[in-house]
């Protein structure tokens, strides 16, 4: 998968144009020569598949070579970005779970009452909110008018506030609907039944038995949630000025910079991979049926 994907992606960047063009953009006249001087020092005079492979060959390495536009090492432009990317979707995902898990149980818990009704659409309002629009409101509220947090950037623990509670909100409201109905399947098991006959407390009929028979669905919808985070907090970086993966993909894209954009995806995929690997082992630990098997 890791494979197609860079191949996919380093195919597809180059039809946006030609780097050369950028870098001497502003740069007066200009000859063919020139461009073909550059485009050599670039390693661009090979054919594409002879590209490909270099870049594989120095993957392995962890050499990902330089960027087109200034010469930077892309190995050091990831190790800034990747943590900050890290950092954002974990903590977006660990708000998300805090709320969306006692919200999705209390409304299975009250099915069709008032409580069940008002979670229902605050989670459809949720759902209906861009998550970009989510965020500039709270810029406008939080920074602009209270100033009570920093309106962008990476500045210290306050920063990740604004962009970790929009991208968590925004999935909370769909984990709140995928909660109450595994909730709701469970529930009306009979080994829910039997839990209640034998006296337990209804707490932990609900979070040591009812809520751990829904683990592996859950567990499964989360990792594939937080895999999605890690490739698609683009808008949320921008919004932001987040200096994450996100960000350096989009500016790779926008200056034709082919090795920084190969190793970013190629890096991406890797952790997808890692998140579904850990999700699979996960399961073992939330069903003991799993591991038998």
């Amino acid at each position: 998968m890791v494979l197609a994907v860079t191949l996919v992606v380093s195919y597809a960047i180059r039809l946006t144009g030609d780097p050369a063009l950028m870098l001497v953009q502003g740069a007066g006249s200009v000859t063919e020569e020139d461009l073909v001087r550059i485009r050599a020092s670039l390693g661009l005079n090979v054919p594409f598949i002879a590209q490909y492979l270099n870049f594989l060959k120095g993957f392995v390495t962890l050499n990902f070579g330089k960027s087109f536009m200034g010469g930077t090492s892309v190995a050091l432009l990831i190790s800034k970005a990747l943590p900050a990317t890290l950092l954002l979707a974990l903590a977006s995902m660990v708000i998300s779970i805090l709320i969306s898990i006692p919200l999705g149980v209390a409304a299975a818990v009250s099915k069709g009452k008032w409580q069940d009704q008002l979670i229902r659409i605050l989670s459809l309002v949720g759902i209906s909110f861009p998550n970009f629009w989510l965020g500039i409101m709270f810029v406008l509220l939080f920074s602009i008018t209270l100033k009570w947090l920093p309106p962008s950037g990476m500045e210290g623990p306050l920063s990740f506030i604004m962009p970790a509670m929009t991208m968590g909100i925004i999935l909370t409201a769909t984990n709140v609907r995928l909660v109450r109905t595994t909730m709701l399947e469970t529930l009306q098991s009979q080994f829910i039944m039997v839990t209640r006959a034998k006296g337990l407390g209804e707490r932990a009929v609900l979070y040591k038995h009812a809520l751990r028979n829904c683990g592996i669905p859950l567990i499964t919808y989360f990792g594939l949630q937080f895999g999605g985070l890690l490739g698609g907090v683009v808008v949320m970086e921008r919004v932001f000025n987040w200096p994450g993966m996100g960000t350096l993909a989009f500016d790779a894209v926008a200056s034709r910079d082919y090795p920084v954009l190969q190793a970013v995806v190629c890096i991406l995929a890797i952790l997808i991979v890692l998140v579904n690997l850990i999700v699979d082992v996960a399961y073992g630990y939330v069903d003991p049926r799993v591991r038998k098997e």
